[in-house]
């Protein structure tokens, strides 16, 4: 099973089309947002749809601390736009094909599946969260609000 990039490296850049019909790079949000990177393992998932409503639901929270969520996934755009529009979704899901950014980070299982790994990378570009899950606990957010 891979491991989550250890705390204190710097976050591999990527440049992935988007929802809403943009591409999303990585670097475009150095010196300005802390990043929240939410590899997922599927749009429509039970597990998925509960955990990304969840961060929707605690996004403002996210937003006060000076964070931008993306959400990333190697389905289709098209299914990501209905699936974002579905859930109710205003991060961008990013279109990853073949896993290929999830393995930069970890999160490509052996058989091209994507494991749930969360991330937060602060406005320099470097790691300073990296757990397998979505958990959306207290060591998530002290991270988090610890930037701020």
């Amino acid at each position: 099973m891979p491991e989550p990039l250890p705390v204190g490296t710097q976050a591999p850049d990527f440049c992935l089309p988007a929802t809403g019909g943009k591409t999303v790079c990585l670097h475009d949000f150095r010196g300005k947002h802390h990043v929240v990177l939410v590899f997922y393992v599927g749009d429509n998932t039970p597990e998925c749809n509960r955990q990304l409503a969840a961060l929707q639901e605690a996004l403002p929270e996210l937003e006060a601390c000076g964070a931008t969520v993306l959400g990333i996934n190697p389905g289709a755009l098209e299914d990501h736009e209905r699936y974002a529009q579905q859930l109710g979704l205003s991060f961008p899901l990013l279109h990853d094909a073949g896993a290929q950014v999830a393995a930069l980070y970890g999160a490509r299982q052996e058989d091209g599946t994507v494991r749930r790994t969360v991330y937060i990378v602060d406005r320099q570009g470097i790691v300073r969260y990296g757990k397998p899950g979505m958990h959306w606990n207290e060591a998530f957010f002290s991270t988090l609000t610890s930037l701020a």
